[in-house]
């Protein structure tokens, strides 16, 4: 299965990211050797990084390090293919833009029954690849349509996540549904189920930590991130934890909203 690994912090921050040791488990630690990507968020645009070779021997992570980028919101995923070819179309994350805001998706797990036009409407928006999470993502988009393209124009960020909720809520029935999305001003986490080390299905299927850095008067390094010296909080979604802190693992079916570090 895929993994997945995201940030929201108040002051934007390099993800020096545990991107070592996420990287590692596209291909090296783990089996998840079937292309990765990353989105940074930056002036209501998105830098996006996508490549279709293992994520422990990507030039592009090798990149990354050595020309760090700071972010408020940061989404990644590394690839274990199980439905669509070998392709920078299904490789993950995915964007779109729409209603002035580019919006990204990533999702971990098997959901085909959300290829079916009977019971799931695609609207306006149409997948390039071939795989069932972008065709998640085109759904998930028709959804939001109407909020991002009314009069009130942004949407509420109650009405957004209660769209998320919904959403999470239909395609749980079809398979596991692991997501986190974001508009670039919230982003929303769904945790679900995953294949466990014991080769069982269930949850977590995410886990969360939050980091609190008080104010000093010089930048400090710690475990990933890189903060300068102002008053920080980050929250860090990861398929599996990153580190030996104490990471919650999310409850099945449960959904987050972050915004600037802080939990909604």
């Amino acid at each position: 299965m895929c993994e997945l690994f995201a940030m929201s912090s108040r002051q934007a921050a390099t993800v020096n990211f545990s991107l070592e040791e996420f990287s590692r488990h596209g291909g090296l630690t783990g089996p998840h050797k079937d292309g990765w990507g990353i989105v940074f968020f930056e002036d209501d645009d998105v830098r996006i990084i996508k490549d279709t070779t293992p994520a422990s021997t990507s030039p592009w992570v090798r990149f990354l390090e050595d020309h760090p980028l700071r972010s408020q919101i940061v989404i990644s995923h590394i690839r274990k293919a199980t439905l669509g070819e070998l392709s920078l179309k299904n490789t993950q994350p995915f964007t779109r833009e729409l209603g002035g805001r580019q919006h990204v998706f990533v999702h971990n797990g098997h959901i085909p029954g959300i290829q079916d036009p009977k019971s799931f409407e695609l609207g306006f928006y149409r997948p390039l690849g071939t795989t069932d999470s972008e065709t998640a993502f085109c759904v998930l988009l028709g959804r939001l349509q109407h909020l991002w393209l009314a009069s009130d124009w942004p949407p509420t960020s109650a009405a957004r996540v209660e769209v998320l909720r919904s959403f999470a809520r239909d395609i749980t029935s079809l398979g596991l549904a692991n997501f986190i999305y974001s508009d670039g001003e919230l982003l929303v986490a769904h945790g679900h189920r995953r294949r466990q080390e014991d080769g069982e299905f269930g949850p977590p299927g995410l886990h969360m930590l939050i980091r609190e850095c008080p104010h000093s008067d010089r930048s400090f390094e710690t475990t990933g991130l890189t903060v300068a010296p102002l008053d920080q909080r980050v929250a860090l979604f990861a398929s599996v934890p990153l580190t030996d802190e104490p990471w919650r693992p999310l409850a099945e079916g449960e959904v987050l909203a972050v915004k600037d570090g802080e939990t909604l």
